[in-house]
């Protein structure tokens, strides 16, 4: 694909850009709301039979009121450590953003993308997600496209049906 005018951006993840996307994915939806109401009838309990409960139940409740809201957290930021110290993401890639779509450029290999091929674009927080399929997706974080946002909102724009865009 020859790209005319690409908009380039030189992307390198760090462990808190992938923590963020791991968050969200774990914490939007009904999966969300489960993880809050849990912890909070967790919470509500131990109060509620703190001067009754016996020492192992006042355990198991605060292990329960902890789980989504310490725990699970602290776990996804450690896979997200252990993501950003391999190659892949170390490394980095570079994407260039054109009219006719993206290419992807990581040390010798090259992937070419068409914008048909992008099924979405969200904005959640100061994270981009260009989301190829369900389970594939580029990552740009706000400190990556810098200046050149705006540009990049506009190619998004341009070449995306409003549809397949959210918060942009």
């Amino acid at each position: 694909m020859e790209q005319i005018n690409p908009l380039v951006l030189n992307v390198k993840l760090t462990a808190k850009d992938l923590w963020r996307f791991s968050m969200y994915h774990s914490y939007r939806g009904f999966q969300g709301v489960f993880s809050f109401l849990f912890s909070a009838a967790a919470l509500y309990v131990l109060v509620a039979t703190w001067t009754t409960a016996t020492l192992p139940y006042r355990i198991l409740m605060i292990v329960c009121a902890l789980m989504f809201t310490v725990w699970q957290p602290f776990v996804l930021y450690m896979k997200a450590a252990r993501q950003a110290n391999r190659s892949v993401i170390r490394d980095g890639m570079t994407l260039s953003f054109s009219a006719e779509g993206i290419v992807v450029t990581q040390g010798q290999e090259k992937l070419e993308l068409l914008w048909e091929d992008v099924i979405m674009v969200k904005r959640v927080g100061k994270l981009l997600i260009i989301y190829m399929d369900r389970i594939h997706a580029y990552l740009l974080p706000d400190s990556v496209a810098g200046e050149k946002a705006a540009e990049l909102t506009a190619f998004m724009k341009e070449n995306l049906p409003p549809e397949r865009r959210k918060r942009i």
